[in-house]
């Protein structure tokens, strides 16, 4: 279908239907549609330039894609170690291997990288991510960093004005010095762009090299007291206040939509090349008897980590 007649015709286009829906980001439905895994009305389409109303019908893989969800949000505590994204070709642990199994289909607001730990932020409304994730949205990103090397209060805020660094530019960055541990610093980081590895990157042209990368607050989302690992969802008459109406409409959130319990039903369905290999793949991950002589991996211990300090709401 042609953009002119989809101007003329009323709807959203499809895979944002489906990535709202909670069954896949907008760029994997459109893979789907272009795979020929997905069908309006019973006949299989091959172009994501469609738009769909309520009263079409949606089917992925022969299964009737599912009313929409309530929109919601979760603040999960991301360990370092795990990597932000649903698989890696490397083989590194991903956080969604990570979630309980009970959650959603859920995308991740914008990424924070395999070093990295801290908050961060899940939603089923592949809507919401999008807006979220907008430079124009400008919701400051607050970080706890611990660098070798040292540092003086006026060289950090001379970050105030931007700083272009390998030809990238990186907007205002607020920058204050907490103290100094042995050969490390301890800084409190706010940024609104979250270009990739930005923190990282104009530290160093400070002469600081980071090695504990904490995110604490996103927005008026904070990490607070959640402990390393945990997810916990905010209430949705809180986040529907938080995000302001005018976020809400830009994102079409919906808060009236039902909940759906995810523990009796799979998360989305699966083409059956997906359903084989990952038969295969639990067949060669059986787990093989312990042995007593079988060394056990200790988790790494962060001996010089300074604790986590609480800060009052962003205004």
């Amino acid at each position: 279908m042609s953009d002119k007649s989809n101007q003329q015709n009323p709807g959203e286009r499809i895979a944002k239907v489906m990535a709202r829906a909670g069954l896949a980001s907008r760029r994997q439905a459109e893979a789907w549609i272009a795979a020929g895994r997905v069908a309006v009305n019973g006949a299989v389409i091959s172009s994501p330039a469609l738009n769909v109303t309520p009263s079409d019908r949606i089917a992925v893989d022969g299964q009737a894609l599912r009313a929409r969800e309530r929109t919601r949000l979760f603040r999960y505590h991301k360990p370092r170690g795990l990597v932000t994204t649903n698989s890696d070709p490397e083989g590194r642990p991903t956080i969604f291997a990570a979630l309980p199994k009970d959650l959603p289909r859920l995308v991740s607001i914008g990424r924070l990288d395999i070093n990295t730990e801290g908050l961060l932020l899940l939603t089923n409304d592949g809507g919401l991510a999008r807006v979220l994730e907008l430079p124009a949205t400008g919701w400051l990103r607050r970080y706890r960093v611990r660098a070798l090397g040292r540092v003086m209060q006026p060289a950090l805020d001379r970050l105030r004005s931007g700083i272009t660094v390998a030809g990238v530019h990186y907007g205002p960055i607020e920058a204050t010095l907490d103290r100094e541990q042995g050969a490390n610093v301890w800084l409190t980081i706010g940024i609104r762009e979250g270009k990739n590895r930005e923190v990282r990157k104009v530290l160093e042209t400070l002469d600081l090299k980071v090695n504990r990368l904490i995110r604490v607050a996103f927005g008026p989302f904070e990490l607070g007291d959640l402990d390393e690992g945990e997810v916990k969802e905010i209430e949705s008459q809180a986040l529907r206040t938080e995000l302001g109406e005018k976020i809400v409409a830009e994102a079409g959130a919906d808060f009236e939509a039902p909940l759906v319990d995810h523990t009796a039903e799979p998360v989305a369905p699966r083409h059956p090349e997906a359903r084989a290999q990952r038969a295969l793949k639990d067949n060669e991950s059986t787990p093989r008897r312990e042995h007593p002589n079988d060394k056990k991996k200790q988790p790494r211990r962060d001996r010089t980590g300074g604790p986590r300090p609480k800060y009052p709401r962003q205004k």
